[in-house]
């Protein structure tokens, strides 16, 4: 069985450590902090990994040039050049695609990197209520954003490395990604239907407890709505059923468990809150085509 496989830095390096020589110029990576440079390379090193994967640190990128496809919690995306894309802890992300002119440049930070904030200040984009974002941004602003990850690389590269200066450009890339953030999203509340905002905040509840809540009641109840609402507003709004969509959530957790664990199926049946392994067995069955062990025994 393999050991487990959370795309953690320590875990990116791993799979680039082979292609050091060749990545130099285009990646940086030590135990805190991780840097691409332009180059696509290391996606496509990662798309070779089997996703999807969950992502434990914070991640901000800037899309330069070319497109990218990839399903982030849940919901396919289309991100192209002109884009700044963030993604914490929690999210659960799978390539998908990638134009062969590609050009990305930001940032990775591992747990054991010095966050350039007090306790409980973090701003408002990175403070855990938002899990991932993509947000277009003006010429202008793609070129602060660049300036800040070109000193960044410069800086990483020098005999000396300067934690506090690494870490002090980090807190104003950060502090210019909210901002970009916190004005995009108040543009989009302008024009917003309420049934988008619905479906948004439905989507954003089943990352967070699909795992444990496999029923629309609960999802309707956190939300003020009757189920019957819920489920009309959700189906709407995305062509999907809201049981669909918990599925989907629900299905992705197990896979990674089953994955990149050595976790029984009884263990993975009861921390998924199951009635009991027969009944979760049965379960991924239906949705998936194999049993838990089937899909274990197929990837090893």
């Amino acid at each position: 069985m393999k050991e487990p496989k959370l795309m953690s830095l320590s875990h990116m390096r791993t799979i680039l450590e082979p292609h050091q020589q060749q990545l130099s110029d285009d990646i940086f990576i030590n135990e805190e902090l991780a840097i691409i440079y332009g180059s696509p390379s290391v996606f496509r090193l990662v798309m070779l990994q089997q996703p999807p994967f969950s992502i434990n640190d914070y991640r901000l990128g800037i899309i330069a040039r070319g497109t990218i496809d990839v399903n982030v919690n849940l919901v396919e995306k289309h991100i192209s050049a002109g884009s700044v894309v963030f993604l914490g802890p929690g999210t659960i992300i799978s390539p998908l695609r990638i134009s062969d002119n590609l050009e990305i440049f930001g940032f990775a930070l591992s747990n054991s990197f010095p966050m350039p904030f007090p306790a409980g200040q973090l701003p408002t984009a990175f403070n855990g209520q938002v899990r991932d974002f993509q947000v277009p941004a003006s010429e202008a602003d793609i070129v602060t954003a660049r300036h800040i990850v070109d000193t960044l690389w410069h800086i990483v590269h020098q005999p000396d490395y300067n934690r506090m200066l690494v870490s002090s450009l980090v807190a104003a890339q950060m502090h210019h990604y909210d901002a970009l953030f916190r004005r995009y999203t108040d543009q989009l509340q302008a024009v917003q239907t309420r049934e988008q905002t619905i479906f948004d905040r439905f989507i954003y509840l089943v990352n967070i407890h699909a795992p444990q809540e496999h029923q629309i009641s609960f999802y309707a109840q956190k939300m003020c709505l009757t189920e019957r609402y819920l489920g009309t507003v959700i189906r709407q709004a995305s062509g999907i059923t809201a049981k669909e969509w918990i599925d989907r959530a629900l299905i992705t957790r197990i896979q990674i468990e089953l994955r990149h664990t050595k976790k029984s199926v009884a263990q993975i049946s009861e921390e998924m809150n199951f009635p009991n392994p027969s009944f979760f067995s049965k379960y991924f069955k239906r949705i998936t085509g194999m049993t838990p062990a089937r899909f274990r025994d197929f990837l090893s």
